[in-house]
């Protein structure tokens, strides 16, 4: 029988967890203040304390410090409502054994305090994350609860990470994130997407190459893992990068050493490697296309980004804080009104965050009221837009991904006559409303940039019924 010390001003709470753990067979003890805890602390050191972070008379965060400072063996679990990187990094920090976000449930809070008992008997090491900072990260559900769990671990260590999710899910945040929020965060952060770069200059890439060690090299140039020594060099789509190029990285995840392109002398570096991939690399593994070796060597933690449609409830957060931050890109001020968010948490959104911030920058510049409506969101939407599935990472390739949908959903698409015009519309559509956010609603610089001029941009405009600012001067005769 252990003795639990559970600090919270909400009796619910306290009663709900007391009954949990005394069916455990623990003792409790109540407080529902900091001056409680105190007080109970003077009078008997418990096996755990468990705390919230708000409590009536001061932050429960900086009370765990100073607890800390007297009972360094004391295994502390912080619970908060305030669900955030930040809280989750700044729990670690302070030397809190775990954090569980409200509500949870009760079967993980008693692995919690298990665990908590047993690292107290067996002495093992705290986890002591670093300064706080919470990125761009957005979100309080459950999924991305997890997600926050797993970064405030790792940014104490330079564990290997494998960033694993779909398009648009934030894997680039969540690597950058564990670079911030760690020991290297004033090195480098170095990203490299594998799929932007053709497969024959990857090893130069990475590696660096030699003045005149293949045709236009026409000095030396540090690779990547040269330019991110001291911090993170973090692996986009690992999941195309080729064999031969495998083999190399792999070497240099064994070793710390590597030499250029066409060079002979080794260079050491000390490089943490995040690495992220939107395919199924086991699947990879099993047809030959991934080396097992280099898959493990790259999964010591891994990190699931769940897809938007899984955290339906962050998606108000994230419309939110994506029009905010169009107001300070130069995009007018807008409010969403209820109908608007339940049609976003309706919608399915097959590219992720990634899309929502580009449909609520699309609604900020192109709805003419300062109101977005359920209507409005519809019409952005629309229905059978063109959109470029994961992987695929032209526009060619997004065209023949979506002619191969038709062809298969629904075959008489194809041969109604209306194709080439259905198609023409999808790429017009985007281009006219992506230049018009760009040019703050200035139809006379869009139209320039797209190469048009502007009498016939505002006939498109009328013709595909794209709402517009028209903050340019009266047309003219170009």
């Amino acid at each position: 029988m252990a003795t639990i010390l559970v600090v919270d001003d909400d009796a619910a709470i306290r009663t709900v967890v007391a009954a949990a753990l005394k069916r455990e067979g623990h003792r409790v003890v109540l407080a529902q203040n900091i001056a409680e805890l105190r007080r109970n602390l003077n009078a008997e050191t418990p096996d755990v304390l468990i705390t919230d972070v708000v409590l009536p008379d001061g932050n429960g965060l900086e009370e765990v410090t100073s607890v800390l400072g007297r009972h360094p063996d004391l295994p502390v679990i912080i619970f908060s409502a305030q669900n955030t990187l930040a809280t989750a990094v700044r729990a670690t920090e302070v030397g809190a054994f775990d954090y569980l976000p409200k509500p949870f449930d009760l079967d993980v809070l008693s692995q919690a305090v298990c665990g908590a008992l047993s690292r107290r008997q067996g002495g093992a090491d705290e986890l002591i994350a670093n300064e706080d900072g919470a990125g761009a990260l957005i979100g309080r559900s459950p999924p991305m609860q997890d997600v926050y769990r797993v970064i405030a671990r790792v940014v104490s260590n330079d564990l290997t990470v494998l960033i694993t999710g779909e398009s648009g899910t934030g894997k680039e945040l969540v690597a950058k994130a564990i670079h911030d929020l760690g020991a290297r965060r004033r090195a480098p952060f170095i990203a490299l997407n594998m799929a932007a770069i053709p497969r024959e200059l990857i090893e130069a890439e990475l590696f660096g190459h030699e003045r005149g060690a293949f045709t236009g090299a026409q000095a030396r140039v540090a690779g990547k893992f040269e330019q991110a020594s001291g911090g993170t060099l973090f692996l986009d789509e690992i999941g195309d990068m080729p064999m031969d190029a495998q083999t190399r990285l792999l070497r240099v995840l064994q070793s710390g050493e590597f030499t250029t392109v066409g060079g002979n002398r080794t260079i050491r570096v000390d490089v943490r490697i995040v690495a992220a991939t939107n395919k199924e690399l086991p699947q990879l593994v099993q047809t030959g296309q991934f080396r097992e070796d280099l898959f493990y060597r790259l999964n010591v933690v891994p990190i699931a980004l769940p897809a938007l449609r899984d955290r339906r409830g962050d998606i108000p957060l994230l419309a939110h804080h994506f029009l905010d931050r169009a107001v300070k890109d130069g995009l007018p001020r807008k409010r969403l009104e209820q109908d608007a968010l339940s049609a976003l948490q309706a919608h399915h959104w097959p590219g992720n965050v990634r899309e929502l911030e580009n449909m609520m920058r699309r609604l900020s510049a192109l709805t003419r009221d300062e109101r977005i409506d359920g209507q409005a969101v519809k019409d952005v939407l629309g229905s059978g837009r063109l959109y470029a599935p994961a992987g695929t990472a032209t526009l060619e390739a997004a065209v023949k991904a979506w002619l191969a949908e038709v062809a298969i959903d629904a075959p008489q698409a194809m041969n109604d006559g209306t194709l080439y015009d259905r198609l023409i519309e999808e790429v017009e559509r985007p281009l006219i409303e992506v230049m018009l956010i760009r040019h703050g609603g200035n139809q006379l610089r869009a139209a320039r940039a797209i190469g048009i001029n502007r009498n016939t941009l505002r006939k498109r405009l009328d013709s595909l019924n794209i709402p517009s600012r028209d903050q340019s001067a009266p047309p003219t005769s170009d």
